[in-house]
């Protein structure tokens, strides 16, 4: 079994108690709920340089432990303070150390203000009930990872965030799976840079893929960015918007960074 067949075997496992109907109802609730600033979206459709979607992120399969003890508000304040266009939430606990409280924790610190960035509840969706926890903790996108689901799992994900207000990020790794992507209508599509099977990150990968998406598409690159250099790279092949996550929580002043992708 590779690691993402591993990671959704024990996701199914892990929602299971959870479970329950998702009625139309409640997701107009969701979708009426007010909201401050940019969507994700419109967060990603900078005038001119590279967005970037900033993570928080405690550790992982391919890193190990990155930044065990961090506090999810501290480190959203960072990236408020250094200008990121959105926030990548990682609520993973098992294999990402992360929880929906820090999602909740993340958006209380960022609610009301015009100039928030948006937040995506970064995890292994499987099941409506988790899009409702996303919107309920203030997320405004959720992610779908398309080698992980069969189509009819992206159909009613993607049709249960749109109902609840919330864009998606679908996320892909070869052609095969931006094709299946595109026929889903996705408006945002990452290149995971990294190949989720074996763990290995090739920037490559982007330079592939992002000029074959559609125009229209919101294009982002991610995983594997760990300088400048790696985002001029990415954004040379077409990327919009690129989502980091450890090189970030490692910096002293993840400002530096931010401030200098927005300028290309």
């Amino acid at each position: 079994m590779d690691k993402l067949s591993e990671i959704m075997a024990w996701k199914r496992q892990e929602i299971a108690p959870r479970l329950r109907p998702v009625n139309d109802r409640e997701l107009a609730r969701l979708a009426e709920i007010p909201r401050f600033g940019k969507s994700f979206a419109e967060a990603l459709r900078r005038k001119s340089g590279l967005a970037v979607i900033s993570e928080i992120k405690r550790q992982s399969p391919s890193a190990g432990t990155i930044a065990r003890d961090v506090d999810a508000a501290e480190q959203a304040r960072k990236y408020y303070n250094g200008g990121t266009d959105a926030i990548s939430v990682l609520t993973d606990e098992k294999f990402f150390g992360g929880t929906i409280r820090d999602l909740w924790e993340v958006n209380d610190l960022l609610g009301g203000r015009n100039d928030a960035p948006p937040t995506i509840r970064k995890d292994f969706f499987l099941h409506p009930v988790q899009v409702v926890e996303a919107a309920e903790a203030g997320a405004r996108a959720i992610l779908i990872i398309v080698r992980a689901l069969s189509d009819e799992e992206i159909k009613v994900l993607h049709l249960t965030a749109q109902a609840a207000g919330l864009d998606a990020l679908f996320e892909v790794h070869s052609l095969d799976e931006l094709d299946r992507a595109v026929r889903h209508e996705a408006q945002i599509i990452g290149v995971n840079n990294r190949d989720l099977a074996r763990f290995r990150t090739d920037l490559s990968f982007s330079e592939e893929i992002i000029p074959r998406m559609p125009e229209a598409c919101i294009a982002v690159s991610e995983s594997g960015i760990h300088s400048t250099d790696d985002a001029l790279r990415v954004f040379e092949a077409g990327a919009d918007a690129i989502l980091v996550g450890e090189a970030l929580m490692k910096m002293e002043k993840p400002e530096d960074f931010l401030e200098a992708v927005h300028a290309f």
